[in-house]
Order: structure tokens, then sequence, then C-alpha cells
């Protein structure tokens, strides 16, 4: 692979260019196992990146880091152009060492693929870690180290690979397997906010280290599983919660938590410190008797997902939320989603906390239904205005591939899609443009979005953008999605909020706002689970908008 001169070739079949222009930096790693050692790249107009958790390794490419050794943590690695080396052209990389050096490079472990760099028998090369990092849509990285002494040196390499960082050459680097997962799991791969090429449109400036909502905390006496989804408004200077409250039973299992929710109303005045105020809807926890959308079956057995919006027409706060029909036996246990419409008995903003009644089912499973919908479909909504019309998220999961297949035989998927009114009240139908389910935001999982707007009147949707657990390899933490006209939506963003806060969960669960709080500051209240607990808990993190980066979305968006 190297030569013994100042010229080392890297020789695969596929050609892999970089060409550089002048850019100079020190590297200096911290809190790593292995010591970083400084270098320069001449002619290059490379970026380089952090090696950490949701780096993008390569420019031009959505590919990120979602697993790495701890030896490798916050050493510098060479952003490589990722196209190049699938058009067949080579240049030279070249790096000055003021001291000898090791290079670690990753290797993607795929045999006879002209596409990835192949090794040769070469005894410069020492395989130091084996799966030792994941990079989201790739195979499994097996990590080498290349010595190098002092001075400058051309690298000239065919197929693709990933520097991951450059440590002094007297660092011992003592070979282990790492067992860490391929990272063809993770497909699609995703764009993660503030570390891709492009600018984040949110900055991660601070918020709570720990649950704002914990078991224990007054006001969540009798609720055994903790909250999640619903939606926080701010009206004057207080916050208004309506979480799902996993309410569940003493004694009985941790599922019936699922089964037996309720809605919840919590007030606070700096989103950290919380009361909660009363009881909106209960649900009953009835199992059903049939395994199909029978009427004999209670279909208010679990509630969740509940959206105030204030109608100003009507001078109300109305409330949609979602009841579900719930087996015992069948998966999901939730199924044949109906989502109903209530208004507050007291009139004007103030009357917030109601009390609410119902006014009946807007949107259900029926002969409009499509089969993507699923056995859980309609799964949430909620509605925003678009001109003088309004539009609602709805949603299915666990969906059928033919109406052949109903009731029992579903598939995997979480997908959104738009209905349409002339007014809160409805009558909503389903748009039928073949424009459902929206697949733009991504392939096959977004859950509960909320939409406000940006300054500049772009659409914003928040929602959960999917676990990395329970045997799904999502990006595990929320997202959002962008619209000019409030029907198009954009490729999710996803926020890490764990790189400026305390990471107290193991999966990311549904963000509840995006409540601007002046100075281009907003609050995100969310929800999330830690895995050794049975208790779901609450957060509250802080974010701070670039205009300019609104306004060039603006300008990208068609």
């Amino acid at each position: 692979m190297f030569s013994k001169n100042t010229k080392y070739n890297f020789k695969v079949k596929t050609v892999f260019l970089l060409l550089f222009s002048a850019f100079q930096f020190s590297v200096k790693a911290q809190n790593s196992t292995w010591k970083a050692a400084s270098f320069e790249v001449l002619n290059s107009e490379y970026k380089t990146f952090k090696t950490t958790q949701y780096a993008h390794v390569f420019s031009g490419s959505k590919h990120n880091i979602i697993r790495l050794a701890p030896e490798l943590e916050g050493l510098t690695g060479l952003e490589l152009p990722f196209e190049n080396h699938k058009i067949r052209i080579n240049a030279p990389l070249k790096l000055k060492f003021k001291e000898s050096v090791k290079i670690l490079i990753g290797i993607f472990q795929e045999k006879d693929n002209d596409e990835y760099f192949q090794l040769n028998n070469d005894p410069n090369i020492k395989l130091v870690l084996e799966n030792g990092v994941t990079i989201t849509g790739l195979p499994p990285v097996n990590v080498y180290s290349v010595s190098f002494p002092k001075g400058t040196y051309f690298l000239k390499y065919k197929g693709l690979f990933t520097v991951l960082g450059v440590v002094k050459a007297n660092q011992q680097l003592t070979f282990r397997n790492a067992e860490l997962p391929d990272g063809k799991l993770w497909n699609p791969t995703f764009i993660v906010e503030g570390f891709s090429d492009e600018k984040p449109l949110f900055e991660i400036i601070g918020g709570e280290n720990k649950a704002v909502i914990d078991e224990g905390m007054p006001g969540t006496e009798g609720i055994q599983g903790g909250f999640e989804g619903g939606r926080v408004v701010k009206v004057g200077d207080t916050y208004h919660m309506f979480p799902t409250e996993r309410a569940g039973e003493k004694g009985v299992d941790y599922y019936y938590d699922r089964v037996k929710t309720r809605i919840g109303h919590w007030t606070s005045k700096d989103a950290i410190h919380w009361k909660r105020e009363s009881t909106i809807f209960q649900a009953s926890g009835t199992y059903a008797i049939t395994e199909d959308d029978n009427p004999m079956n209670d279909r208010r057995a679990a509630i969740w997902s509940y959206m105030p919006v204030f109608n100003e027409k009507a001078n109300k706060w109305y409330g949609y939320y979602l009841a579900y029909t719930v087996s015992k036996t069948i998966e999901p246990n939730h199924s044949f989603g109906r989502i109903w419409r209530c208004e507050s008995t007291v009139d004007g903003i103030d009357g917030i906390g109601g009390p609410y009644k119902d006014m009946g089912i807007i949107m259900e499973p029926g002969l409009d239904s499509e089969p993507w919908e699923g056995r859980q479909g309609v799964a949430s909504f909620f509605p925003y205005k678009v001109g003088d019309n309004y539009f609602g998220f709805y949603s299915g999961a666990y969906p059928f591939n033919s109406w052949a297949d109903y009731p029992k035989k579903t598939s995997k998927g979480w997908f959104v899609a738009l209905a349409e009114s002339k007014s809160l009240e409805g009558p909503w139908s389903r748009i039928k443009d073949g424009s459902n389910p929206i697949k733009s935001m991504h392939p096959f999982f977004v859950e509960n979005p909320i939409v406000s707007q940006l300054p500049n009147g772009l659409y914003i949707a928040v929602f959960d953008g999917g676990p990395d657990g329970w045997g799904h390899h999502l990006p595990n933490m929320m997202a959002y999605s962008l619209s000019k006209d409030g029907k198009n939506w954009s490729e999710a963003r996803y926020l890490p909020i764990e790189t400026k806060v305390n990471k107290w969960w193991d999966i990311m669960r549904t963000p509840l706002c995006l409540i601007p709080e002046g100075n281009d500051v907003y609050t995100i209240v969310y929800n999330a689970i830690d895995l050794k607990r049975r208790f779901h808990p609450t957060g509250m993190v802080k974010v701070k908008l670039n205009k300019d980066v609104m306004e060039s979305r603006l300008l990208e968006l068609k």
C-alpha cells in the first residue's frame, strides 16, 4: 500500500479524487484514550471533523458516525469527498507531520467491491480496532494504523475509506474487537444538525441537565409509566402542557401503562417547574373482545396525543386527541385509531384549562382509508392554517400491503399524510392527489408532528425521529422539517441536544412544542425514556434560530 519514499500509494480498483488548496490546522484531541498529534494538510480545500458520534465523515454525503470505540473519541479526521471515488479521478493528498505519527484509517469490510479501498499485504499497516466504527449506510469498519516519520508526504490512493485521526508514533495502540454493529443497519442515512457541511438552522444553547418532570415529583402520584406525547403552548407568561399520562395501575404489568392512559393539564412559569392542574380525559383501559374494528369493542381503551389549538373565530380552545381500541394479543396492541375533537366550555384565551366537552369524531378508519394507514391508523392529528384553509397532519402505522391483509397481517412503517378542511370544525378529508403518505421527511418514520411558523413564514414541523432501540435503527433524536407552502415538506434534520445537555435518556421520543421566547430563542419540551426505569420523564431544552440560515432555506425550497 505504501512505498518507502515520500510517495505512498493507496491502491484499489475504483479511483478516488482529493484535490487540495492550502489549509492548515492543529489537532488537539480532548478526552481521548489515544493522544492526538498535530499535522497540516497542504493543497487542501477539505474540512476536518471531530471524530465523535454524529460526525459526517465525507463531504457531499449524509453518512455519519453512529457508533465509535472510545479510543477514537475527540481525534480529528479528514472529511474526504464521497462522490469522487466513483468518477475514477485520482490526486494526491499532501500531509505534513512535525513529528513521527500514526494515521488511523477506517477500511470498509466489503471484499471485492470496487468502491471500497482494498488492503494489500503491507507490514506498515496494522489492524488496531476490529469493528471500531459504525458509519450509517456503509459496511463494517476496521481501523488500521499507518506509521509515518517526520516530514511531508503525498498519499495517493484509490477507493473509499475514511481518515479518523492522527496520533503520536509512540502511542501504544492495543488491538481489540470493539464489536460495533454494521452501518448498513442504518438506512437511509440522515442529516444531523451542526455535524454536516451545511450550517445548522438551530444552535442548541442549553437547557436542563435532568428531567423537569420525573417520578416522585408533585403531581406524578398515580402515574406508573410517565409521559409520552401531547402539546405545550404558552399563554401570556404561563406554559400549558397536555401530556399523555401513562397512568396504568399499581400491581399491574407496565404494559398496561400504555392502555389505561389519561390526558393531564400541567402549568409552569419557566418550563422547568411544573404543577399538575387537572385531568382532561381518562381512558377506560378495557381490552377488545374481537380482532377487527368492531363496535362491540371499547374504542376509548387508550387515549393519546392531545393537541390544543385556539380557534380565534370561535374564541375558544379546541382539543384534538386520539382514541384506540386495544388488543391483548395482536401487534400493535393499539389499533383502529379515531380522532376526537373537543371544545373548552370556557370562552377566550384563558379558557385553555377547560373543562372540555367532546364534539365528536373527525377522522376514523373507513372507506376513505388507505392500506398504508395500517392497523394503527388514524394514529395522530395536528391541524394548522394555510391561507384561508386548513391542513391536518394525520398518521398511520403497521401498514397493510393490501386490504387482503386486514385485520392482522401488518408490516412496519410509521407514516404521516395530510387532510384538508375549510374550518377547524371540519369536515376533514384525506388528500387524494397521490402525495400521501409524505415520505420526503423520512421514508418510513415520522411520528406526532406539531406545526408552527418561523419569522419568515416558513412552516416548521417538529416530530419524533424514531428510536435507536427495540430492534429499530433510527436517529434517536427529535427532528424538524420545513415547508414553504404547508404541503410539500423537506428532508428531516435531527437535533443532537445531548451535545449541550446531559443525556439522561436512552431513547428520545416526542417534542411537544417549539415556543418562541424572543431574541430568536425557542423552548422545546420533550419526552424520553430511560430503559432502566418504568417511568418515562419529561425534559426541556433551549435552541437559537439562525436567521441567515432560515432565509437561505426559504430560497432552497420549491
